[in-house]
């Protein structure tokens, strides 16, 4: 999917939605049973409930690896099911991979060509030659973590007095990169001040912002700061979403409260003149 596909689905939908499949057995509701095969029923009536108002799908690879075999066998089952049944969803594999030569070769290939996502995120740590494989395949994307907003961010991301902030370095350094028009960035939605830093940096690449949910960030300060002309966000919720209920009707808890936040991001885009 091109930039300017996922552009046409956001102004047709008029939504910049991205709901996370973060799916826990622990926390399935109490009509489906607690085992890995019960995570492809929970996570295709999410995606079937949240279909019309999200444009974008995100899995977490860590609640699929932790089965093993049977987990990466239930992401296969999900990716082929939105395939056939919603090619219009931008993929993201949520898997923060990074490696040097062959072994990033083999992940872009896993992702990209045998389970066909859309975008990967990967940590950009290693530099250039870890990131290069991934931005090798035409239509892909790659999303990089830049500005997160867990309390260990603090730790490199952002550095004392006068010196640029590690994840200013990064994106600048990545923007020098060849095909550096397929990068994304990560940024969490509690770090409004980080998001208008980087909307300075990167103008025109997409913005993956977590973290408008459980997290506490909140959806008009994204905006603000982090809207372009083509919208250049894709903001994620996961379990906000897909915990909304408990129960029988966690599908239809998880629509309600995917239709709000499409309302509110509509809302926006209508004041930015992005859509009518």
């Amino acid at each position: 999917m091109s930039l300017d596909e996922l552009f046409q689905q956001i102004k047709k939908k008029k939504s910049f939605l991205c709901v996370g499949l973060d799916v826990d057995i622990d926390k399935l509701p109490s009509t489906l049973s607690p085992n890995p095969g019960s995570i492809f029923e929970f996570s295709k009536q999410i995606i079937d409930a949240v279909a019309p108002y999200a444009v974008a799908i995100k899995p977490n690879l860590a609640f699929f690896e932790v089965y093993g075999s049977k987990g990466w066998e239930i992401l296969e089952l999900l990716m082929n099911y939105i395939d056939n049944n919603y090619p219009e969803l931008f993929t993201i594999a949520d898997a923060k991979r990074g490696d040097i030569g062959t072994s990033s070769e083999k992940y872009a290939h896993a992702f990209f060509k045998h389970l066909k996502f859309n975008a990967v995120t990967v940590s950009p740590y290693m530099g250039q030659d870890s990131v290069e494989p991934f931005l090798m395949y035409p239509d892909k994307h790659v999303i990089l973590l830049s500005s997160t907003s867990n309390p260990g961010s603090q730790d490199f991301q952002i550095q004392s007095g006068n010196e640029n902030n590690l994840f200013e370095k990064v994106i600048q350094k990545s923007q020098t990169w060849s095909h550096s028009e397929k990068l994304w960035y990560v940024v969490g939605a509690t770090r409004s001040s980080h998001l208008k830093q980087i909307r300075k940096l990167v103008p025109h690449n997409y913005l993956l912002v977590p973290g408008i949910g459980v997290q506490g960030g909140h959806l008009s300060d994204v905006v603000e700061y982090g809207i372009n002309e083509q919208c250049g966000l894709i903001v994620n919720a996961s379990r906000s979403i897909i915990y909304s209920s408990n129960g029988s009707d966690f599908a239809h808890a998880a629509m309600t409260r995917a239709r709000s936040l499409q309302f509110g991001m509509e809302s926006f885009l209508k004041k930015h003149e992005l859509v009518k």
